[in-house]
């Protein structure tokens, strides 16, 4: 195990000192870096006006509503209504909810090899059975597409209420969606009275090179969920629709979704700072470029395949066997810090800061180069 004193920027260091590059973000958790100065002075002044009052909503709170507003302004006019949770699980549970309150359906589907979270109802339209089976019974109604199969399209029906699906997605692998296959999933929805709910826990917030993914795609949700990028550090995660969707909570019964800490002053603080960063610092806009000179360098005959949305790569190697000790020796060696996908276990995780540099770009390359080198060599 290895430990961690501080961190700073896209750097964690050790009680020794030693630097390790960073380059997962916490999972796509520390897109604008670690402790960045706007987000800690955010947190700093917030923990002098006060943290936990009353349980979320019951009191108006100026932080939150800041935070909701901002949101807002970065998506379509339609998605008006946010509420903020602890964490992507949380959100997604409660998108589920709203979905099935909304449309008095019961059928829930996602897609295979999908992650959605481990909470009961996430872990359940989670698409590998291997997490699911040491928990059942699960939800019940809940199936199944291939992802970017068309023909699957066919199985959203008249009794589904949502269809949940990662806009790219993420522990499969990094696998994009085909042209044209979000765009048929929309209409099939649409059709059928089923709401559309997109996941982009780990791919939104200007980690594919716009604030939201869908943006690349000519779709919009009816219920979106965010989290892990958004809070730049803190724990805080949201769904959010209509107010006509969203006002399904109000009755029958009267608080039909309740959360204590969910949308807490001291998190909203640092969610609203982070989307400042991004915003002034235009940090989705330099994605595209940062995404490309990680490509044009990671070239090695041991590397099977390089896939991207952004800054969301996934290195494919033969198999794990290959890939783990690269891992490995590039963590003790080379001070980087990588990961694999829980769904796709020959492929190296790349998700970095948004706020890395060329530089850093240029010696996180050299350095998994060297551990491929050695291990290709040993």
């Amino acid at each position: 195990m290895l430990e961690i004193e501080r961190a700073e920027g896209v750097y964690m260091y050790t009680p020794e000192g030693r630097p390790i590059l960073d380059l997962i973000s916490g999972i796509g958790v520390s897109n604008v870096g670690h402790r960045h100065p706007r987000v800690l002075a955010a947190i700093h002044a917030q923990l002098d006006k006060y943290l936990h009052l009353m349980v979320y909503g019951e009191l108006v709170q100026a932080v939150p509503a800041q935070l909701a507003e901002a949101l807002h302004r970065t998506l379509p006019a339609h998605l008006d209504s946010v509420y903020f949770t602890n964490s992507g699980t949380e959100a997604i549970e409660g998108a589920l909810k709203l979905a099935k309150r909304h449309t008095g359906r019961t059928e829930l589907i996602s897609c295979l090899n999908a992650y959605h979270g481990s909470t009961h109802g996430a872990l359940s339209i989670t698409g590998s059975e291997d997490f699911k089976n040491s928990y059942r019974p699960l939800l019940p109604d809940v199936r199944h597409l291939r992802h970017n199969n068309f023909t699957d399209l066919a199985l959203i029906t008249g009794r589904t209420a949502a269809v949940v699906i990662e806009t790219v997605q993420g522990e499969a692998g990094v696998r994009l969606p085909t042209p044209y296959y979000l765009p048929a999933l929309r209409r099939r929805c649409r059709e059928v009275g089923a709401l559309l709910i997109l996941d982009e826990i780990q791919c939104g917030y200007g980690r594919t090179g716009t604030m939201w993914a869908f943006e690349q795609y000519g779709i919009e949700p009816d219920i979106l969920v965010c989290a892990k990028g958004m809070g730049g550090g803190m724990p805080i995660g949201a769904f959010i629709s209509t107010t006509e969707i969203m006002s399904g909570f109000k009755t029958n019964p009267i608080l039909g979704h309740c959360t204590t800490f969910g949308g807490h002053p001291v998190s909203c603080a640092a969610a609203l700072a982070t989307l400042q960063v991004m915003q002034d610092e235009n940090l989705a806009a330099g994605v595209a470029e940062k995404a490309a000179r990680f490509r044009a360098q990671l070239r090695h005959p041991s590397i099977r395949a390089v896939r991207s949305s952004g800054l969301l790569m996934a290195v494919e190697f033969d198999s794990f066997d290959v890939l783990k000790p690269i891992i490995d020796r590039a963590l003790a060696h080379e001070g980087i810090l990588t990961d694999w996908f829980l769904f796709c276990d020959n492929s190296l995780r790349l998700a970095p800061p948004l706020v890395i540099t060329n530089e850093e770009i240029d010696a996180a390359c050299a350095g998994l180069l060297r551990a491929i080198d050695y291990v290709a060599g040993g």
